[in-house]
C-alpha cells in the first residue's frame, strides 16, 4: 500500500499540482484509490456500487489530452465519488432503496455532467440513509456504513457513505445532498469539510427528491480549499431546475485562498447562544469555543447572538419535511420504474400496496404517514400552514441577524459520532440534526469543518453560516480557520484517522 498511500492522502489540490508538473497521472490516482477501496469499503462499506472501469477511461483521455497539451479544467482527472441520491446515467441509482433497485437512469444529473465536463473519474456511487431519510447510514435498504475514525461508530447521515469514503481516503472528493444537514452532519463525525450552497446555487436537476423546498447538492471533501474547488466547478445557473439562481458565478477557490492568509479583520461573527446547553456535550462545546477564540485572533468581531426561534427549526422541519416526503414518495407505484411486486390476483391498488410494503424501509413508512397525516384535511391549517408561518418568521430572524452579523457560528452536531445501533427511539435520532436544519429552512450556505477532537479522539465539527449567495464568505472564513486549527494542532484533524489498510485497524 506504501505508494497507493501516498498518492491516495493527498488533497484534491495537491493532486492538480501533481498531474500539472507531470508527476503524477491520473490513472495512477485512480489505480490508488481502487487499491485503498479494495482494502478499506469492506470496513467502512461507504460504496453501493464502482464504476472504476469507466473511471480508467476518463483517467486515460485526460491524460493524453494533458500530454498533448491540452488545455485542462482544474480538476481534470481527480476522482470522485458521487452520493447514491444523485442521477448518473448507465450506472445503477437506488437511494439506497430496494424499491429503485436495478434502476439505471438515461440521463444525469446537472451536478454529474458537470463533474464529467470537468474530467473528473467518477470512482463509486456511496451508501446513505434510504431516500436520505436517516442521520447514521443505518437506514440503508442494503447495509450500514461505519465510521473510519472508530469502526464501531456510524459516519453520520443521510450522506454517510460520502463522508467515509473521502475521510477514509477511498476518494479525495465526493457529492452529497443536504435537505437538514446530510452533508455537515457526516461531515461533523468524520471529520471532513462538508458544504450546503445556498438553496439554488448548484442546480438540483437529477437529485433524487425528499423535500424539495429543503433539498442541495453540495460538495464533500478534506480540506475548505478541495470543497471549494468542486463547488465552483458544479455550481451555477441551470435552466433545467426552476430554483437555480441565476447571475451567480461561483468564486469559492478565490475565497478560500483569501482566507488561508488568516485575516478576518473587519468580518462580524455571531455566536448562536441558543446552540449549547442541554444536549450539547460539554467537548463539542469546548471545541466549539476554542474554535470561536481562533475567529476573534485572526481580527473578526466575535459575539454572542441571541436567536429565539433557532432551536424551533427541528419542530418546523419535522412537520414540512414528511409533507412534502409524502408528495414526493407517492411516485414510486410500481408502475413506471423500479420494483414491482405481484401478489396473487393483482389489481393496480394492491399492487402499489404490495410493491411500497416491501420496497419502503421503516423509517421512509414512518416519514410518510407522518406526512399524508400532517396534510390530511383536518391537521392542514392547525400544523402544515402553521408550520409555514413559523419557518417566515425564522427566515426573518437570520435576516435581522445578517444586517449585524456576517456570518453566524454554533456546532455542528450536538455530540460526537455514537455507536451503532446506539440511538434507537427515532426522536432522539432527529436530534442529531438541531443545529443543521435552520439553514435549509432559510436556504442559507452553510459549512462544517473538524475544529478539534473530544476526550475519545473523535472529531468536533463547527458550522459557519453567511447570508443567501455569499457562500464565498463562509468559505473564506471556514478557511481561516482550517489553517489556524491547523497550526494548533501540529497538522490537519483530517490527517489524524486511522489509515484502515494497515494491519489491525
Amino acid at each position: 500500500m506504501s505508494g497507493a498511500e501516498e498518492i491516495v492522502t493527498l488533497t484534491a489540490s495537491q493532486m492538480v499540482k501533481a498531474m500539472q508538473k507531470g508527476d503524477l497521472s491520473s490513472r495512477q490516482i485512480v489505480e490508488a484509490e481502487l487499491e485503498t477501496a479494495k482494502a478499506v469499503d469492506p470496513k467502512t462499506q461507504s460504496y453501493l456500487a464502482t464504476c472504476f472501469n469507466s473511471a480508467f477511461m476518463v483517467a486515460d483521455a485526460v491524460d493524453q489530452a494533458r500530454a498533448l497539451g491540452q488545455q485542462l479544467p482544474d480538476l481534470a482527472g481527480v476522482p470522485i465519488a458521487i452520493k447514491d441520491m444523485i442521477v448518473t446515467k448507465g450506472v445503477e441509482t437506488t437511494a439506497a432503496s430496494k424499491i429503485l433497485k436495478g434502476w439505471v437512469p438515461p440521463y444525469d444529473a446537472t451536478a454529474v455532467g458537470k463533474v464529467k465536463e470537468n474530467g473528473m473519474p467518477i470512482l463509486a456511487k456511496t451508501n446513505l440513509d434510504e431516500f436520505a431519510q436517516g442521520s447514521s447510514t443505518e437506514n440503508s435498504a442494503f447495509h450500514p456504513t461505519f465510521n473510519p475514525w472508530d469502526l464501531e461508530r456510524v459516519p453520520g447521515g443521510s450522506g454517510g457513505g460520502s463522508a467515509a469514503a473521502v475521510s477514509s481516503f477511498e476518494s479525495p472528493l465526493a457529492l452529497g445532498t443536504d435537505t437538514g444537514g446530510s452533508i455537515r452532519q457526516p461531515a461533523s463525525f468524520t471529520g471532513s469539510v462538508g458544504m450546503k450552497p445556498t438553496y439554488g446555487r448548484v442546480s438540483r436537476f437529477g437529485a433524487i427528491s425528499m423535500a424539495s423546498s429543503l433539498d442541495q447538492i453540495g460538495p464533500c471533501a478534506r480540506t475548505v480549499e478541495d470543497a471549494a474547488m468542486l463547488f465552483d466547478a458544479i455550481a451555477g445557473y441551470d435552466p433545467k431546475d426552476s430554483t437555480s439562481i441565476p447571475g451567480c458565478e461561483p468564486a469559492a477557490l478565490k475565497a478560500a485562498l483569501e482566507g488561508k492568509r488568516g485575516d478576518l479583520s473587519g468580518i462580524r461573527v455571531g455566536i448562536i447562544s441558543e446552540a449549547s446547553g442541554e444536549g450539547f456535550s460539554k467537548d463539542v462545546m469546548d471545541g466549539f469555543l476554542r474554535g470561536a477564540n481562533l475567529l476573534s485572533s485572526m481580527g473578526a468581531k466575535v459575539e454572542e447572538k441571541s436567536f429565539p426561534h433557532f432551536l424551533h427549526g427541528i419542530q418546523i422541519y419535522y412537520v414540512l419535511m414528511p409533507a412534502e416526503v409524502s408528495s414526493n414518495m407517492s411516485r414510486y407505484d410500481g408502475m413506471r420504474y423500479g420494483l414491482r411486486v405481484m401478489p396473487p390476483d393483482a389489481t393496480a391498488s394492491s399492487m402499489m400496496a404490495a410493491t411500497r410494503e416491501e420496497g419502503f424501509g421503516p423509517e421512509v413508512k414512518r416519514r410518510i404517514m407522518l406526512g399524508t397525516y400532517v396534510l390530511s384535511s383536518s391537521q392542514y391549517e392547525k400544523m402544515y400552514a402553521a408550520a409555514q408561518k413559523v419557518r417566515t418568521v425564522l427566515i426573518e430572524d437570520f435576516k435581522k441577524a445578517f444586517q449585524s452579523f456576517d456570518v453566524l457560528i454554533c456546532p455542528t452536531s450536538p455530540t460526537t459520532a455514537f455507536k451503532a445501533g446506539e440511538v434507537e427511539d427515532p426522536v432522539t435520532m432527529y436530534k442529531n440534526d438541531i443545529a443543521t436544519i435552520p439553514a435549509n429552512l432559510a436556504g442559507l450556505p452553510a459549512i462544517s469543518l473538524p475544529v478539534g477532537l473530544d476526550d475519545l479522539g473523535l472529531p468536533i465539527g463547527f458550522q459557519i453560516m453567511a447570508d443567501r449567495k455569499k457562500d464565498e464568505l463562509a468559505f473564506k472564513v471556514a478557511s481561516a480557520l482550517e489553517e489556524a486549527v491547523s497550526r494548533e494542532n501540529d497538522g490537519p484533524i483530517w490527517n489524524k484517522v486511522p489509515r484502515l489498510w494497515k494491519s489491525g485497524e
